[in-house]
């Protein structure tokens, strides 16, 4: 299932740095009306699938410290297999239709439940967050893969099966066969820095364009949970791009 959520923010001309991923990351915990559940995801450990989407912003202008709002409106979605957690996090919001936005409370203005699109083996898609996959060198470092590594697109594959055992708490037992072929004149890197509790991390990811060929069993759980690894960070969200032959959720 997945989510639109509209902000207003209480002036025109509204400022959003750059790194917010650890901002929104805050609401969506604070916005599951289910308390039990939101510390059980927040302490967890393991795969906590759900995803999150970059901040669109309508009308916008770009400046030094970040983007900024012409009219304070913007809005990001959320997205996860587990039907229950959108369901309390649509209760959440419509019982504070508030959130708290580095230090300033905006409006909650709309949440949309948005269709799900018909899903195939092979499809079109593109990344509203940029994918991030790593491997741990010899040295112990961890390295962030790139899409010019076919590393990549194996771990790719390999943390989409694993992600899909541990939320059906079971082991697949379809095709395995997942393929990713870039649009590479798409590929944008982006460096995008975490700050959780003061303590920066810094992360290579990418946007981009790609078709994706697997079991639609596949399709449809790397659409609702993310592609990549920290997907409840705000990282590897998708979405199909629209064609004649291909109807997705904008």
């Amino acid at each position: 299932m997945r989510l639109k959520i509209s902000l207003k923010a209480p002036k025109n001309d509204y400022l959003i740095q750059y790194n917010y991923n650890h901002i929104l990351s805050a609401i969506i915990y604070r916005k599951i009306a289910d308390l039990d559940l939101a510390s059980q995801l927040h302490g967890s450990q393991d795969f906590k699938h759900f995803t999150f989407s970059q901040i669109n912003i309508p009308r916008r202008k770009p400046s030094k410290n970040g983007l900024i709002s012409k009219d304070g409106k913007f809005n990001f979605y959320i997205s996860s297999p587990h039907d229950y957690l959108i369901q309390t996090m649509v209760e959440g919001y419509l019982e504070d239709p508030n959130v708290i936005f580095k230090g300033d409370n905006l409006m909650v203005e709309q949440v949309e439940l948005l269709k799900q699109p018909d899903f195939k083996k092979k499809m079109k898609m593109k990344t509203m967050s940029p994918v991030i996959t790593r491997i741990k060198r010899e040295d112990g470092r961890i390295w962030d893969l790139n899409p010019g590594d076919l590393r990549f697109f194996t771990a790719l594959q390999q943390n989409l099966i694993r992600k899909y055992n541990s939320f059906y708490d079971d082991v697949y037992d379809g095709d395995e066969y997942v393929k990713i072929v870039p649009d590479m004149e798409s590929v944008k890197r982006k460096r995008i820095t975490i700050d959780k509790n003061g303590t920066p991390t810094y992360h290579r990811a990418y946007l981009m364009h790609f078709d994706m060929e697997a079991d639609e069993k596949l399709v449809k759980f790397a659409y609702d949970c993310g592609l990549g690894e920290k997907n409840s960070m705000g990282f590897g969200m998708l979405n199909f791009v629209e064609d004649n032959s291909n109807r997705g959720s904008k």
